[in-house]
């Protein structure tokens, strides 16, 4: 592929949201050893479970778990727009459609964030 092609293509929203969608994923991902952590404490007893979640009450938790929750959301939402592209051949309004995926899942994460979950 030439080089002023591959610029064209990385203006697409479809680039974009397939890009924002994997990095989503791979935010996941890193996060899943500290959840099973959690579950292994959580089986060593609730004393051990207390205590692992006591290091959750910082701000540096706190926003780690906003960003999770975000990240869990955009990675659904993009993960739908793909099944759409798949099953339902849905390809027109991509911009629109990828700005509504990702002003949904910002949403979410506000609104977890003023939940003061």
């Amino acid at each position: 592929m030439r080089p002023a092609m591959t610029r064209d293509l990385r203006r697409r929203p479809g680039f974009a949201a397939a890009l924002v969608h994997r990095l989503s994923g791979v935010a996941l991902a890193l996060f899943l050893p500290m959840h099973f952590l959690a579950l292994g404490t959580a089986l060593q007893g609730a004393d051990r479970l207390e205590s692992f979640l006591s290091l959750t009450h910082n701000g540096f938790a706190r926003t780690a778990e906003w960003g999770l929750v975000c990240a869990l959301s955009v990675h659904a939402a993009l993960g739908l727009r793909v099944l759409a592209i798949e099953w339902l051949s849905y390809r027109e309004r991509t911009a629109f459609v990828v700005s509504g995926c990702l002003a949904t899942s910002f949403a979410v994460g506000l609104l977890f964030l003023l939940s003061g979950a």
